[in-house]
């Protein structure tokens, strides 16, 4: 129950309506914000607002979302279901329009990735509203193969309509030759004037001439002007062909009708279904009116409780925001709870009172502050967005129920205060445990001690209903009442004495002044005036309500510590959370270095075993010993359990470290056993300088080395005729010094290349060093700036890649960083 009757009008509710109405695209959602109500089902609120909250996104997030043509067709096509109508061509356009719009609607609602078996919903609220709506298609193509883009039938609607139009043009040339000829001729000779040209009259093509010249030009007079200053003659050389368009002008209209007739019957059995259809364009029109709506008010869509509940943080009264932002103010949020032990589930919801007594200074901001909690929370219930912080949170009233302002009526013979007890009696009979009430200035209007005593005892029965309520009073015996009664209690606006200013905000706990004294001195009253009436009061009176402002000052102030201290509190809880991303951070690089060094050591681990193993092969090929052999597997092994031995654990340098001692230690132990062997045993033989070994012939055979690799591996061999000891000791030698060539050219390598300016042969040869050092370093991927220009060098440089084994790929840079001017190169 909404109470009273203009309910809408005395919160402010109708002017939101009034600008709803202005964000819509169409009568189809002015009809929807008209027949916008209240519901108490938490249930439908919730969806009302995912809809707006959906529709916000929307409009954040994308640019293609179908808003163009919102028409109102539904008169046309309910005509259209009388059997020997047609629709007009605007009509058609119209219908051919809105249907496009439903259809594109629809499918951007639609699941994304609908054909490959995806059911991802974007926007499920929304796409709820489409799923069951009817597209037409065939009717869209059927409309446009008649109509053209402009909404106009088409030369080509029919065979007929061609060759109508087609002689019309012809006629109507015909006649302006005709006409201009003779206008040139009659312009020669000296009866018409120079700047004279033909023009219509009733569809004719006529020459306007001074009636002193009428005999000049045999012909018929179709018209004169208002003056009878000019005569319009049409030449009778021309009347025949004019009766010829006409005649034509009449055919082509009956084509027309027959074209739009054929139409028509061919759409009219999808009448009913069009008309279920464009109630979406209706509610897409009037959520996206809402979306407006609350991006205007700065809105916020709460998840609504199934239960009465006010908790609300920096709530705003819409339409005073944008009253004082015009004059350059600011508007005071209002921070208010109303909350209690929920007698459906047994619930703790709060520790708070349902009535809230709110006392204070006329001009404090009491008034706004009810009608703030009667608006937002109607507004809330209607399904629209409210101005909340975000960590509010809401419930759902089944009645609401105010009494604001004088109701005074001279019809009903009834006084200002007569109307607040009729109030008083409607909402004692119809409040429950589901109502707020909303009362202004309670138990005013009569004499003040009477008046307060009813209205303490109208209280009483709020509260024997458990009714929710916030009431304004000056009335002392209330705030008294509320701190006896545990299911009401005061609150005050705050007001500073000091500067004699209101402050616009609420606090609860205390009742408030009325700072009487202070305002009647601040406006200039006469000191003996002030203190004849202090006298009258009395001493204990004043004294005892400036024990109340002292009271609501000491509270404001460790309100603010308690604020500050509480905000300190957040700031440190996020600077710990702060760090503790920091070292989870720190540590999973940690961990990701260490994993590098470990697959650093892992690799060289492989590479050892792979010369050892050629060397292995060679001494075989030399019939060594094969104790030499053992003695080769067993320091591979030991070289092995040192490298696994690796702790992940451990620092970078102490890695490093380990790393460096296992590689001097075996280059050590090999010089040690080369000189020992070259004590113990003689020179077996030399090779063939022209016949390399197996592992120079596997070597070789490998095709995906690069130039410089080649080349690099031809020193690391030697060639030539060696012995076998040497070519160990060699070989421990040009490792080291490949190793050696590794690092320098990895410390000096950039991971991208410049090229643009050079000739073709110059830019190829760059790119090819270039290449061979990404491939010597092991890098996985380089960048070559060729530039855009024509393409040719491009097209070159691509070419050269693609013949290379060991490039994986080219691609064009990302377009942000230099799209097909960058050529980014994958290598394995």
């Amino acid at each position: 129950m909404i109470y009273p009757d203009n309910f809408e009008k005395k919160i402010g509710f109708s002017e939101i309506r009034k600008m709803l109405r202005g964000n819509c695209l169409s009568t189809l959602g002015w009809e929807c914000v008209g027949d916008m109500t209240f519901s108490d089902d938490a249930a439908v609120i919730n969806t009302r607002l995912a809809e707006i909250c959906e529709f916000r996104r929307i409009r954040e997030e994308e640019d293609d979302f179908p808003l163009n043509y919102f028409f109102d067709v539904r008169q046309s096509v309910a005509r259209l279901k009388l059997k020997g109508t047609h629709l007009e061509e605007t009509e058609l356009f119209d219908l051919m329009r809105s249907l496009v719009t439903i259809s594109e609607i629809k499918k951007f609602l639609a699941p994304k990735d609908e054909t490959q078996g995806n059911s991802e919903i974007s926007y499920p609220n929304l796409y709820n509203l489409s799923k069951e709506v009817r597209t037409f298609n065939d009717d869209i193509r059927l409309i446009q193969g008649i109509l053209d883009k402009f909404g106009h039938i088409k030369d080509q609607a029919s065979p007929t309509l061609f060759h109508i139009r087609l002689e019309l043009k012809k006629m109507e040339g015909s006649v302006s030759r005709t006409l201009n000829s003779i206008l040139r001729a009659a312009q020669a000779e000296g009866n018409i004037e120079k700047d004279v040209t033909p023009t219509m009259r009733d569809g004719r093509l006529v020459i306007p001439i001074q009636p002193a010249m009428k005999r000049k030009i045999q012909g018929i007079v179709h018209d004169e002007s208002a003056t009878g200053k000019t005569l319009f003659i049409e030449p009778t050389a021309v009347v025949e062909a004019n009766n010829r368009i006409r005649e034509l002008e009449a055919e082509e209209k009956r084509e027309i009708i027959r074209i739009l007739s054929e139409v028509s019957d061919k759409l009219r059995p999808d009448a009913d279904g069009i008309l279920a259809s464009i109630k979406l364009l209706a509610q897409i029109d009037f959520i996206q009116a809402k979306a407006q709506l609350a991006e205007q008010f700065d809105g916020f869509e709460p998840e609504v409780l199934p239960r009465p509940h006010i908790d609300w943080i920096r709530a705003v009264h819409p339409l005073l925001k944008e009253t004082l932002q015009r004059q350059g103010k600011n508007v005071v949020p209002l921070e208010i709870n109303l909350s209690r032990p929920d007698a459906t589930d047994g619930q703790e919801t709060g520790t708070r009172p349902a009535i809230l007594i709110i006392s204070g200074p006329n001009a404090g901001g009491k008034s706004v502050g009810l009608k703030t909690v009667g608006l937002l929370q109607y507004m809330l219930q209607c399904g629209l967005s409210v101005p909340l912080g975000d960590r509010s949170t809401c419930g759902t009233f089944s009645n609401i129920m105010i009494d604001i302002g004088d109701q005074q009526s001279i019809e009903d013979d009834l006084s200002t205060y007569s109307s607040h007890l009729l109030n008083m009696k409607m909402m004692i009979r119809h409040a429950d445990e589901r109502t707020i009430l909303l009362i202004d200035e309670f138990g005013t209007g009569t004499e003040p001690q009477i008046g307060g005593a009813i209205a303490e005892a109208v209280l009483k029965q709020f509260c024997n209903k458990n009714a929710w309520g916030i009431i304004t009073t000056h009335y002392q015996n209330l705030k008294d009442f509320a701190t006896r009664n545990p299911h009401v209690i005061n609150g005050a606006m705050l007001y500073d004495r000091h500067e004699m200013r209101a402050l616009f905000q609420l606090q609860t706990g205390r009742p408030g002044s009325s700072f009487a004294i202070e305002i009647a001195r601040k406006t200039g009253l006469p000191d003996d005036v002030i203190k004849d009436a202090t006298d009258i009061v009395g001493q204990d009176y004043i004294q005892s309500d400036k024990y109340l402002q002292d009271i609501v000052r000491d509270k404001r102030y460790w309100e603010r510590k308690r604020e500050t201290v509480h905000q300190r509190e957040k700031d440190i809880e996020k600077t710990i959370t702060r760090y503790e991303t920091s070292v989870e951070e720190i540590d999973k690089e940690r961990k990701a270095i260490l994993r590098r060094a470990k697959e650093q050591a892992e690799e060289l681990l492989r590479e050892a075993n792979r010369r050892i193993e050629n060397t292995i092969r060679e001494i075989r090929e030399a019939e060594a010993e094969r104790e030499a052999t053992r003695r080769l597997r067993e320091e591979l092994n030991d070289f092995k359990s040192e490298v696994q031995t690796i702790d992940s654990t451990q620092t970078d340098a102490a890695i490093e470290k380990k790393m460096q001692q296992i590689i001097a230690r075996k280059e050590r132990q090999a010089k040690r056993k080369l000189e020992k062997k070259e004590r113990n045993t003689s020179v077996n033989g030399t090779t063939d300088s022209n016949s390399p070994t197996n592992s120079q012939k596997a070597v070789r055979s490998e095709q995906t080395l690069s130039p410089k690799l080649a080349a690099l591996l031809d020193h690391w061999q030697g060639g030539g005729e060696v012995k076998t000891d040497e070519r160990l000791n060699k070989a421990t030698q040009d490792s080291r010094m490949t190793r050696q060539v590794i690092d320098s050219h990895k410390q000096n390598f950039r991971q991208e290349i410049d090229v643009r300016g050079l000739r073709g042969d110059e830019a190829l040869l760059e790119v090819q060093h270039f290449i061979d050092d990404a491939i010597l370093i092991g890098s996985h991927n380089v960048r070559i700036l060729h530039g855009k220009g024509n393409g040719i060098l491009r097209e070159l440089i691509r070419n050269y890649l693609n013949a290379l084994p060991n490039v994986i790929g080219c691609r064009d840079e990302h377009i942000q960083f230099g799209g097909s001017g960058i050529t980014v190169v994958d290598l394995g």
